[in-house]
């Protein structure tokens, strides 16, 4: 039980990524709080948690993280849940969608960056205070190998992955001798709905078959397979772990072999 009498809040909790990861932590010990922006999400995996590990192992809220009002909301309430402020902070909030970059509104720019950036910062502002108090927390920002690398047609979620990683490097540096370790996991493809969406792209851009259209995001990998959310959720396991406590600053690849730095 590597996470015996630990706390967890855990954002996009509600599917893929983030559901595995309520389900790890839940396993081994934690208390998990999941939010999303689709509160019956959340709702349906905090029962699942419950289910399988017991009626006070988990809790859920709405929340859009890129309202700050509304991650105050939910820090309060995941602080009556758990009692105090979490152990450890898992952002996994994000969207990826793909426009070319000369009819990149706005609009598309500023969702990428206020969610999966400035969201990211809202959580880690709320979250760090009692973990420096306390000299132990962990924080696991789930970004994405586009945060190192550069790809048509996602200017801004790349953008915004790049960000999430300067962000995840400066705090873990700033933090090192608190006891507080901040680190980054970087999926490749992950069988999730995200990746199924980006079939869709493929689908509506190139005429392919749906089939085709995974089959050339699988090619994408020298293991010509997706990842598992479950993998992703190994790897947040140990970063939020005792086992963990040396890895600080660090953006760790889960991609099969894609990225190889």
């Amino acid at each position: 039980m590597r996470l015996a009498d630990r706390t967890a809040f855990i954002t996009g909790g509600g599917r893929g990524i983030g559901r595995a990861v309520a389900q790890a932590f839940a396993r081994e010990g934690a208390r998990v709080f999941v939010v999303a922006r689709t509160a019956s999400e959340v709702e349906s995996v905090a029962g699942e948690v419950r289910a399988e590990c017991g009626e006070g192992a988990a809790a859920h809220a709405a929340c859009d993280v890129s309202d700050p009002r509304s991650v105050e909301e939910a820090f309060a309430a995941a602080r009556a849940f758990l009692g105090a402020g979490p152990d450890v902070l898992v952002n996994n909030a994000g969207v990826a969608d793909s426009s070319k970059f000369t009819e990149t509104s706005d609009e598309f720019w500023r969702r990428h960056l206020d969610i999966n950036l400035t969201g990211t910062f809202y959580c880690m502002r709320a979250a760090l205070p009692p973990m420096v108090e306390r000299g132990w927390g962990r924080v696991v920002n789930v970004a994405s190998v586009a945060g190192k690398t550069g790809a048509p047609y996602v200017a801004a979620y790349t953008a915004s992955k790049h960000g999430v990683l300067g962000l995840t490097r400066s705090v873990a540096s700033e933090l090192a001798r608190t006891g507080v370790t901040v680190n980054a996991v970087c999926p490749g493809y992950v069988d999730t709905d995200m990746t199924a969406r980006a079939v869709e792209n493929i689908q509506a851009k190139t005429g392919r078959s749906a089939v085709e259209a995974l089959e050339a995001i699988k090619r994408m990998s020298p293991q010509q397979r997706l990842v598992t959310p479950e993998e992703v959720a190994a790897l947040a396991l140990l970063l939020a772990s005792h086992e963990g406590r040396g890895i600080t600053g660090q953006a760790i690849n889960v991609d099969g072999g894609t990225v190889l730095y």
